[in-house]
């Protein structure tokens, strides 16, 4: 097989990989209801700072490589990529559910596809609008069929909040928008630094994540001390079931998912590897119905395909430079 060739599968491969685990995040509000937002959020990137400790001593080498720059653009990807997508995210699913949220966010292969080729189209070569198009419109096709489901069965729900989603919404497209940031500012790094470990600067955003997650971790545990919040801190009503959710968050949709991503954002073009984020939805959604323990309707499985063969077009388009 060409050298490229290897490439652009190896990096579908760990877009893939990627999505898989990062579809446990949209679950794991669901999990732990009764624990806000915050609390998930910065227990989740506590975990996945601890966890990036003793990987940063393995990588102890190549971290110390890593100048002041690139720590300052490890804190702004910690800070808006991960702390603050997740709070908007997190928030957004206890609001609106796990449906509404993740199909908003599912928007991201489209919105993050049009926007590496307005801005980004010098470095990787600019991806014809019309062969981009059509891809683009069977995946923002699917998305509508399966969101189309979803909100027909809120609206037929007597106790459902709609101001309460209607928030939930908004929430999650604040969540689309630092989301839409992160992996083209995330890929112009990696880029630009060929020959950096995808695996270092996974372990060295996971650093600068650390202090954020200890600072609003402490800044949550007063504000419940001072508002005389009923909420048991630190580890809240189901200390052990957190514990274990936030570790296996943290290790497989924080560091290892970031990990498939940053290889493959320097195998594959940001606007193809914007496109098959897909593979997030297609994961969260899979996860959600194994929650619910109930099988998807046809119109549901026709938006999945629509879906697949969205990313399949994207998959592709080649850019020309």
């Amino acid at each position: 097989m060409p050298q490229n060739a290897t490439a652009l599968w190896s990096g579908i491969f760990f877009s893939l990989a990627a999505g898989m685990m990062w579809g446990l995040v949209f679950v794991g509000p669901l999990m732990l209801p009764e624990y806000p937002a915050a609390l998930h959020t910065f227990g989740r990137y506590l975990a996945f700072g601890l966890i990036a400790l003793p990987l940063a001593f393995v990588d102890r080498a190549d971290i110390r490589q890593l100048t002041r720059s690139d720590w300052l653009a490890a804190l702004k990807l910690a800070a808006i990529g991960n702390v603050l997508y997740y709070l908007f995210l997190a928030s957004a699913i206890q609001r609106a559910g796990g449906a509404l949220p993740t199909m908003i966010i599912g928007t991201l292969p489209v919105v993050i596809a049009v926007s590496a080729n307005l801005l980004n189209h010098q470095r990787d070569g600019r991806f014809p609008w019309r062969q981009l198009a059509p891809p683009l419109a069977l995946i923002l096709l699917g998305i509508a069929c399966v969101n189309h489901v979803e909100w027909t069965a809120l609206v037929q729900n007597p106790a459902a909040d709609t101001t309460r989603y209607i928030t939930g919404a908004a929430l999650a497209v604040g969540a689309v928008v630092c989301w839409t940031w992160y992996p083209l500012k995330n890929a112009d790094w990696l880029r630009s630094h060929p020959a950096s470990k995808p695996r270092v600067w996974a372990t060295a955003q996971g650093l600068t994540t650390l202090p954020l997650a200890l600072l609003g971790y402490a800044a949550f545990w007063g504000w419940t001390s001072t508002t005389h919040d009923p909420l048991p801190m630190p580890l809240g009503p189901r200390p052990h079931e957190f514990i274990g959710l936030m570790v296996a968050i943290g290790l497989f949709a924080s560091w290892l998912g970031t990990l498939c991503w940053n290889a493959a954002s320097q195998r594959l073009p940001t606007a193809l590897a914007g496109q098959l984020i897909v593979f997030e939805t297609l994961a969260a959604l899979a996860y959600a119905f194994l929650l619910r323990g109930q099988w998807p309707e046809p119109l549901t499985l026709t938006g999945i395909a629509l879906l697949v063969l969205g990313v399949v077009g994207g998959v592709r388009v080649k850019p020309v430079r």
